[in-house]
């Protein structure tokens, strides 16, 4: 296994450790912090806060360094804008977060947690991300004659 592969590996492993250790892969503790109407608990934030402590001397590194240790370039997104899309995209994100009580990350944690509800969840996250891949590939099918022939006209 090379070095890079191992420093996603023991990422993963801390990652998943703070998770299951703070409470974040726990549906119903999530649940209670984001009903703030309710019986709100806000431990959660506390995990939160804390991980902007990391984060920030992690930044500061980056910002001193040209390149990561084992990879060839910092892999950062490509715009900051705040569009429709990811707009939109927070939106379900949240809706579902709220819902259901798992986002993502905790998720694959609950695979070793709380396997059975955890693979209904990740399954249904597969397919969306599946269904929304499609309907990418069809709209750009779609969209594909209608540009050639306007290229084609002018």
């Amino acid at each position: 296994m090379n070095r890079q592969a191992l420093i996603a590996l023991a990422a993963g492993i801390l990652f998943g450790a703070g998770l299951a250790v703070s409470g974040m892969a726990d549906p119903t503790r999530v649940r209670a912090f984001l009903d703030v109407a309710g019986k709100w608990d806000p431990t959660l934030a506390f995990v939160m806060v804390g991980a902007i402590i990391p984060m920030t001397i992690a930044w500061r590194i980056k910002a001193k360094i040209a390149k990561p240790l084992v990879a060839p370039r910092f892999d950062l997104p490509g715009t900051t804008r705040l569009d429709a899309k990811l707009l939109g995209g927070a939106v379900i994100f949240g809706i579902g977060w709220g819902v259901v009580g798992l986002c993502p990350g905790p998720a694959i944690a609950d695979l070793a947690i709380h396997p059975r509800p955890a693979l209904l969840f990740v399954s249904a996250m597969l397919a969306g991300m599946a269904a929304y891949r499609g309907c990418r590939l069809v709209t750009a099918y779609l969209a594909a004659p209608a540009a050639a022939a306007e290229t084609n006209s002018q």
